[in-house]
């Protein structure tokens, strides 16, 4: 497939630049390019594609959104070229695998293999070891989910929900308190964990998009409904304290926040403390992270994708006020939640800060952008628009 003249002309929109580039330097177009797939920046791309295709009806969008999501499957659905084992990690045989592609869980997508079940652990080798996250299986599940919701097409929500069962029985555990935990990384064909430790927002993440995909289910589809997860997600959130400084976690916390309020106006989730503890986690982590001074610093000093990943969450935040504003019934029960917001509304222009920092040409020079393009290309698109991803 090539991509549409509309997406070379210069004049189109700065994000449709962004992801044009990135179908490209990505290996997703043209056909027979070596495939460079990575599941966090796949899940935010499938989500700008769609996004770009809503905006412009423009079907070369589109093709691309589907096109990629049937790259990852084949890819990252599979053993590497590098591994004794092939097929899909799930086991399934050929046909079976196709119908159920995420079944199995998805691999991150890292340059090097897995660490065996008896090798030595070493701490930093292990950020470039494959494996599976939970927190990147959970933004696949999302983006499935929004591709099926803008498709109409029932398969990709059905499998949102198989890597949703898939993930919660293999990541969770219980503890020898008998307390229910989470593996923060497992191996590739999810027989054992490679980092034991839980991730600070992992269950939370979880339990948002699980409730979002029950919330869409189908009865006529027959799918099995998420009920014991989301139950068992619920428990492990319990009591937890949210608040961080890392830019990307607050952002992550901030876009969770609206996804729970979209959920609380339809009436489709039960939780609604955890937004009010999301939104103060929030103040905290950027009253803190306002303190650093990180965003005085020069391009080589900064991690492009992790601010981003806290504009994205600033453009939430908006769309949360908004919300709160048009449905301020739905929220009535909630105690001074405008007024949590307006408070956190105080920041939204660090945004636009970003933003035009990562949008200048001779920033995006810098290493600590091209070391990891793709991610934060796509990262920079998604900002620019994040109508896709936030579920407009």
């Amino acid at each position: 497939m090539m991509l549409g003249q509309e997406m070379k002309n210069p004049g189109f929109s700065i994000p449709a630049e962004l992801m044009r580039e990135f179908a490209e330097f990505s290996g997703l177009v043209p056909p027979g390019s070596v495939q460079n797939r990575y599941l966090w920046t796949d899940a935010f791309a499938v989500c700008n594609f769609l996004e770009l295709y809503r905006q412009t009806n423009d079907e070369n969008f589109k093709n691309l959104s589907l096109l990629l999501v049937d790259q990852v499957h084949s890819v990252l659905g599979r053993h590497r070229g590098d591994d004794r084992r092939g097929g899909w990690i799930s086991g399934l045989d050929e046909r079976e695998g196709q119908l159920h592609p995420t079944i199995g869980g998805l691999r991150i997508g890292k340059q090097m293999n897995e660490r065996g079940p008896y090798d030595p652990f070493d701490e930093q080798l292990e950020w470039d070891r494959d494996g599976q996250y939970y927190h990147y299986l959970t933004k696949w599940m999302h983006a499935l989910n929004r591709t099926n919701s803008i498709t109409g097409n029932p398969v990709y929500g059905r499998w949102a929900v198989e890597l949703a069962r898939t993930a919660y029985a293999k990541f969770t555990y219980a503890s020898t308190s008998n307390q229910k935990r989470m593996y923060w990384k497992m191996s590739i064909d999810l027989s054992y964990p490679l980092v034991p430790s839980m991730g600070h927002h992992d269950p939370l993440d979880g339990l948002i998009t699980c409730c979002d995909l029950q919330a869409g289910l189908d009865e006529a589809q027959e799918l099995p409904d998420l009920t014991g997860e989301i139950e068992g997600l619920a428990v492990m959130c319990m009591g937890k304290d949210w608040a961080t400084d890392d830019p990307l976690g607050i952002g992550g916390l901030l876009s969770d926040a609206f996804r729970a309020a979209k959920m609380i106006a339809r009436g489709s989730f039960q939780y609604e403390n955890l937004l009010v503890e999301m939104l103060e986690a929030c103040r905290t982590g950027l009253d803190a992270y306002s303190l650093t001074g990180s965003l005085e610093a020069p391009a080589h000093y900064r991690l492009p994708f992790r601010e981003l990943g806290l504009s994205i969450g600033l453009h939430a935040l908006e769309r949360l006020m908004r919300l709160i504003e048009k449905r301020p019934h739905a929220f009535e029960k909630m105690d001074s939640l405008a007024g949590r917001v307006d408070i956190l509304m105080r920041y939204r222009a660090l945004a636009e800060i970003i933003e035009n920092f990562w949008l200048d040409p001779a920033n995006r020079k810098a290493p600590t952008f091209t070391g990891h393009r793709d991610i934060n290309t796509v990262m920079l698109a998604t900002s620019l628009a994040p109508d896709g991803y936030l579920g407009i």
